[in-house]
């Protein structure tokens, strides 16, 4: 068959809705200044799915330091890759503050979060290793996984006598091949908003020898009293072995880090592909970096204010009767019932009739008949919106289970 006809043939799970979607459900635009109310399709829609936890893109000192930069460097400094010519004093000063702020030996930056830790995830392990990880591991995990050329086992999630039981496994081949484990877990995860257990999974060390990596791109910034994240958060911060952060969260930027030992950053430094190979973040990138870290770390006001928010919005939906399931973060997961068809009504319906734009997930990203409406709250968001926001879910869910949005096609937009 030609690759080609192949390719029409089979668009994939999502790709299939296409024609139907895109635009709207998928590849939607989001128009003007990022903040809580933005343009969707020429009119003014509340926001509740943009990863401003902070609200730094919106400070003030924080667009100046960034157009300062620019003017500065242009978006073109450093030209190259860190190890050939594209290496500065500023790309160093970033590493060693987030070093600093980690509470870690060094640090190493990746010029973007998914293709760095699942490169990173192909650097730390050979075929003689063994990676075990958690079921609801973002897909850039995955796809690091799927790298790994010797044996990886996964334990349902956050299920720690089933993870005993994986390392037991582990254990018994890396006996014969003489390799390492390493398992991977996330801080918080970013579909459910639940967080990973990881003091329970650091205690098992005292049974089993591994190193554990974990994602905290939701964590860092808004959980722990510094804001370094879930594992300064559940107090097992030294515990952690490689701790894998993102400026595409909280920072509001783009690029990520990892933060481990000395030996094990200059072993990324020399062997992580994607950043070998690949152009250095440019300098005014880096510069944001530092001065939005700056502000994480003078001040807890932005920090304060998201979380206002997010327990503002979570009380008041669970007081309305909704299922959140287990968030223990500002991520806020509102699970109905319902098909395809229905979530596209109602996603149609609320952001058309109510102005509200909010993310939606459907099978077979969640289960079959599960409709996930995932919120972002963020500091630039008022308790009039959260108040607003309850009213009309509370009005859509009556609709939802009226029948309402009952329908086997896609909403036409």
């Amino acid at each position: 068959m030609d690759l080609f006809e192949k390719l029409r043939q089979n668009r994939g799970p999502l790709g299939q809705h296409a024609k139907d979607a895109h635009g709207y459900f998928t590849f939607p635009k989001l128009e003007g200044e990022i903040s809580s109310k933005m343009q969707f399709r020429g009119k003014e829609v509340l926001t509740w799915s943009i990863n401003n936890y902070l609200g730094l893109s919106n400070l003030p000192e924080v667009r100046e330091s960034d157009a300062i930069a620019s003017k500065k460097w242009g978006l073109g400094y450093p030209m190259g890759s860190r190890m050939m010519s594209g290496n500065t004093n500023i790309h160093e000063l970033l590493e060693n503050n987030l070093s600093d702020f980690m509470k870690k030996e060094d640090t190493i930056l990746l010029n973007f979060g998914y293709q760095g830790i699942m490169s990173a995830i192909d650097a730390l392990v050979d075929r003689k290793d063994v990676i075990v990880y958690d079921s609801e591991c973002h897909a850039c995990i995955i796809d690091g996984v799927r790298l790994h050329q010797g044996k990886r086992f996964v334990y349902p999630h956050n299920n720690i006598e089933n993870l005993e039981k994986q390392l037991v496994r582990a254990q018994k081949i890396i006996n014969e091949t003489q390799g390492a484990i390493l398992v991977i877990t996330e801080g918080v995860f970013g579909m459910s908003g639940d967080l990973g257990d990881l003091k329970s999974i650091v205690a098992l060390k005292k049974k089993f020898n591994f190193r554990i990596l974990v994602d905290d791109a939701h964590g860092v910034g808004t959980l722990g009293d510094t804001g370094a994240g879930t594992s300064e958060l559940l107090n097992c911060q030294d515990d952690i072995d490689i701790y894998f952060g993102t400026f595409a969260k909280s920072f509001a930027s783009i690029g990520a880090f990892i933060s481990s030992t000395e030996d094990v950053v200059e072993y990324l430094r020399y062997n992580t592909r994607s950043q070998i190979f690949a152009k250095s973040l440019p300098s005014p990138i880096v510069e944001g970096a530092i001065k939005r870290l700056d502000i994480i770390r003078r001040e807890t006001s932005q920090k304060d204010k998201l979380w206002k928010i997010a327990n503002a919005l979570q009380s008041g939906l669970k007081s309305a009767g909704f299922n959140l399931g287990n968030t223990q973060s500002v991520v806020t997961p509102v699970y109905l019932s319902g098909g395809v068809g229905e979530a596209t009504n109602l996603t149609f319906d609320l952001r058309e009739n109510y102005n509200i734009f909010c993310s939606i997930v459907t099978y077979p990203v969640v289960p079959k008949d599960v409709i996930l409406l995932r919120l972002i709250p963020t500091a630039v968001h008022t308790l009039d919106e959260v108040e607003y926001t309850i009213k009309s879910f509370s009005e859509i869910k009556d609709k939802l289970a009226n029948g309402e949005y009952i329908s086997e096609e896609i909403a036409n937009v």
